[in-house]
Parts: structure tokens; sequence; C-alpha cells
């Protein structure tokens, strides 16, 4: 009597198996292929078309004019990696708010993957990869126009998307642990209008803050876009000093370690009802 050989498990069923949290990952992955198209024309006609608005065309009478506040750097030089930590927060909000509080909802994919043998942190993990990716995929192809209009070269554009990776990961792992446990989107919609949208005007993206009162410039020093703009610029326009670099560097970790921390937490919580 023979039996029948047993087929080998295929490289990447075992790889999922030994980290549960790919099948997460795999399951967004899915997803975005039937939108893939659409997010990537959005990722390069939004700066395109800033870019060409505010920098190209606004910013020639503020170079016009020469501004004192910009130390004789060209306008369109200073707004572009203000945009890009911008932009970069924008999508950690978009990708770690509403998917999240989507997902944990009775019917979403989260109650459905708790059912399985995975567990809250290994959802959590999947997820987050995710994010991760789709903000540096983002970021990627703004750094592309960038370099399109000769803000910097390839070289210091490669080097500008950890600042963007780090800065979205700042806001997307706070909103994660929090989104999983509102019960009502309005709030998201709350947080996103008079949080999100305050600091993209007065963390430093469009002017310098030292254009700002004294005492809402000592409160935009300590907001993460700040932080996130001060680095990808420093490190856009080639004026990364090392102790400024570690203090703006830590402070986004920081916050991004803390996210995870907390949204383990939240994530157990709400999962394990």
């Amino acid at each position: 009597m023979t039996t029948a050989a047993k087929t080998p498990a295929a490289p990447l069923d075992t790889l999922t198996a030994r980290v549960p949290a790919l099948r997460e990952f795999g399951y967004w992955m899915r997803r975005y292929r039937r939108i893939w198209r659409g997010t990537v024309v959005m990722s390069v006609a939004n700066p395109l078309l800033f870019l060409a608005a505010m920098g190209a065309g606004l910013g020639k009478l503020v170079d016009a004019n020469h501004s004192g506040h910009l130390a004789g750097t060209p306008y369109l030089d200073f707004l572009a990696p203000g945009l890009l930590a911008a932009s970069a927060m924008q999508n950690g909000f978009l990708e770690g708010a509403f998917p999240v509080f989507q997902s944990s909802r009775g019917r979403g994919n989260y109650p459905a993957a708790a059912a399985t043998p995975m567990r809250p942190g290994d959802i959590l993990a999947g997820h987050l990869l995710f994010v991760a990716f789709r903000v540096l995929l983002s970021g990627l192809l703004f750094l592309a126009v960038v370099v399109a209009f000769g803000v910097v070269g390839p070289a210091r554009a490669a080097l500008a998307a950890g600042p963007v990776l780090l800065t979205g990961l700042a806001f997307a792992t706070p909103l994660m642990a929090w989104a999983v446990s509102v019960d009502r989107q309005s709030r998201l919609n709350g947080l996103y209008r008079f949080v999100v949208m305050p600091l993209y005007m007065f963390s430093g993206t469009f002017f310098p803050i030292s254009q700002l009162p004294h005492w809402l410039r000592s409160v935009a020093t300590c907001t993460p876009l700040y932080q996130g703009v001060a680095l990808t610029r420093a490190t856009c326009l080639g004026e990364a000093h090392p102790g400024a670099v570690a203090v703006h560097a830590g402070y986004l970790l920081a916050l991004t370690a803390a996210g995870v921390l907390a949204a383990r937490r939240t994530y157990t919580r709400r999962l394990n009802r």
C-alpha cells in the first residue's frame, strides 16, 4: 500500500504561519490592489499642483520682496519639505484613523481576524505595516515631484524618506490606539478639523514659526508636525545638525513608540471583549 507524498508548503505560507501579522498585512494589500491607481495619481497630482501654485507662483512674489524670515532660502525650497512632512501627517491620519474605526466595528475585518488564531498584537502589527507602506509610498511619490522641480537632488531625496516615514508613524500609531476604541466617527472628523488642520497651518509648513506670536510659537515647537517639518526641511536643504536631528528624531520616535504601546492595550481590550 502506498501513501501519497505530502506537498511541501510554499515559502510564503511557511512565513505567514511563523509571522501571523503578515496575514493581516496581506489582507490590506489585497484591498489596496483595487484602488492603487487612484491613490498614486493623487499622490503625484496634489504635490504637483501645490508646488506649481504656491511654490513657483506665490514663491516669486515672496522671493521678489527678499523676506528676511527665510534667511535667503528660495520660497519653493522652503515650502516643499514642509508640504512633504504635512502630507505624511495627513496620510498617517487618513490611514490610521478611519480604516481602524471601520475595521473594529461588528462586521469589520478586526473581529473576523480575531476569531482566528491571530492575536490582537498580530492584527495591530499587520495593519501598522501596511500604514507604514502607504506613508512611505506616498512620500516617495511626493519626493519624485520635489526632485522634478529641482528643489533637491536624488541623494537628499532618498535621505528625506526616513523623516517622512517617521512623521507619518508618529501620527498614525497614537491615532490607531485611539480610533480602535472610538464609537462615533464624528469624533474622528472633529479631530481632523480642530487639530490636524490647525497643525497643518501653524507648524512651519507655509511660513517660519518665528512669524507667530511668542506664546503660539512655544506651542508650535511642541507639536509633532513641527518636529517633522524641521527634520524633513533640514534633511532636504542639507542643513541637518546632529544635535537638532537627534532632538527631532527622538521626539518622533518616542511618540511612535508610545503610540504602539498604547495601541497594544486598546486593541487587546477591544478585540478580546
